[in-house]
């Protein structure tokens, strides 16, 4: 494990150094974007027989690596914490029930809308992929990775409101998402769709359950802040709350993403304001801001070497290049269209559905969910179609989302001053 941990960062550390030297393109972006060339580079040369067993040290590596375990059980309380830890709760507090509706019914619907779309349209393309995994497609797509979109709000220029909107929908819905995703992957396993009273106990108990413990473990972990005046000790008691309320909440068996999120807004706020001092307030900041960079950089690289691991086809790419659009489109007519229609209702600027419809990033947590599917031909095809999303909404829209921005908000993008009526 130690030798793995170690290629990871000395590949990532090489990559971010290449990247800020050369290609200059934000970190998350050009190390996946390198990884992925690079892992394509030796695919092909492995296909003319001049790779010198390159590529079967990279799959050997991979494979050794268990992406779904390394993401769901160990970076994304870390980074989920990190990026909640910075979210103004009392601005966002403004625009909860927006939030609110686009995490839980927008992430519904949209799975409904890709999972059935693409149930119908596969059979055109010669590939046969049951409809509970077009679901499970549906739902693991839908949810906005908050770890890429936030990476990219840093440099996008939206209106602070907007931001808000889009950072909050994300941190949420991945909660959301995961608990759908899991309540489908649980009725594959067992081979028996539950009753709707089932599902729903199942939904609220995972999603309600997780919103309470973090609200819970959010309090202890303030009063033990408040308590002490040393900075070693607070960032230490922060650390210990992400990874020891992580592993409780899966013994729990409620949502970990949704109480990490929880857990950082109460830190990030009335932690951050009242128990912590300057000093402690600027190190607690300086460490997961770090570590929240260190880790949102490896896990790009490990999207961008993945791509060994996949077998394309023809018939794959062009379903892929299909789900591409769909996806778009569900985002469109479950998040886009209904701002669009109801824009004072949700109190946004004008353009704002283009910037969310465009702006909802997929990233490392979809193929981590895909990577959790039991093995066989359609895992195969929904890992595939995953990475072509993936692939395409990290490079295409996450390059371009602060051109559509500017486009879609005009003059108003400039006001990063504005702030929400309380």
């Amino acid at each position: 494990m130690l030798n793995i941990a170690a290629v990871c960062l000395v590949v990532t550390a090489l990559l971010a150094y290449l990247n800020h030297r050369f290609v200059r393109l934000p970190t998350t972006i050009g190390v996946m974007m390198i990884a992925l060339v690079l892992s394509l580079a030796i695919v092909a040369l492995s296909a003319m027989g001049l790779d010198a067993g390159v590529r079967n040290y990279e799959e050997s590596l991979l494979k050794s690596v268990d992406f779904s375990t390394v993401l769901m059980q160990g970076m994304l309380s870390f980074l989920l914490f990190a990026g909640a830890l910075h979210v103004d709760l009392s601005e966002l507090k403004a625009y909860r029930w927006q939030v609110g509706a686009l995490a839980v019914v927008g992430t519904l619907a949209s799975t409904l809308v890709v999972g059935y779309g693409l149930w119908f349209v596969m059979p055109w393309l010669g590939i046969e992929l049951p409809l509970l995994y077009c679901l499970l497609f549906g739902a693991l797509i839908s949810p906005t990775d908050p770890i890429a979109v936030m990476g990219i709000l840093k440099s996008a220029g939206a209106p602070r409101n907007l931001e808000l909107v889009i950072a909050g929908e994300s941190l949420f819905n991945d909660g959301v998402g995961v608990v759908i995703f899991s309540i489908l992957l649980g009725m594959l396993v067992q081979g028996s769709a539950p009753d709707a009273g089932g599902a729903l106990n199942l939904l609220l108990h995972e999603a309600g359950g997780g919103l309470l413990f973090g609200l819970v473990l959010g309090y202890v972990t303030f009063r033990l802040l408040k308590s002490v005046d040393q900075y070693q000790v607070e960032v230490l008691l922060t650390l210990a709350a992400v990874v020891g309320g992580y592993a409780l909440a899966a013994q729990l068996h409620v949502s970990g993403p949704l109480a990490m999120v929880v857990t950082g807004l109460v830190i990030g706020n009335h932690g951050r304001a009242v128990a912590m001092s300057d000093t402690t307030r600027r190190y607690v900041d300086m460490f997961w801001e770090l570590l929240d960079e260190i880790l949102n950089a490896v896990l790009f690289v490990l999207i961008g070497m993945e791509v060994v691991l996949i077998a394309f086809s023809v018939p794959l790419l062009t379903a892929g290049a299909v789900a591409i659009v769909g996806t778009l489109l569900a985002r469109w007519l479950t998040v886009g269209l209904p701002i669009g229609a109801m824009v004072k209702l949700f109190k946004l600027p004008k353009g704002s559905s283009s910037v969310l419809t465009w702006g909802g990033l997929r990233g490392g947590i979809s193929v981590a969910l895909a990577l959790s599917l039991p093995h066989g031909p359609e895992r195969n095809t929904v890992l595939g179609l995953t990475y072509c999303v993936v692939v395409f909404s990290i490079l295409v829209q996450g390059l371009t989302i602060g051109r559509v921005v500017k486009a879609a908000v005009g003059a108003t993008a400039k006001d990063r001053s504005q702030a929400p009526s309380h």
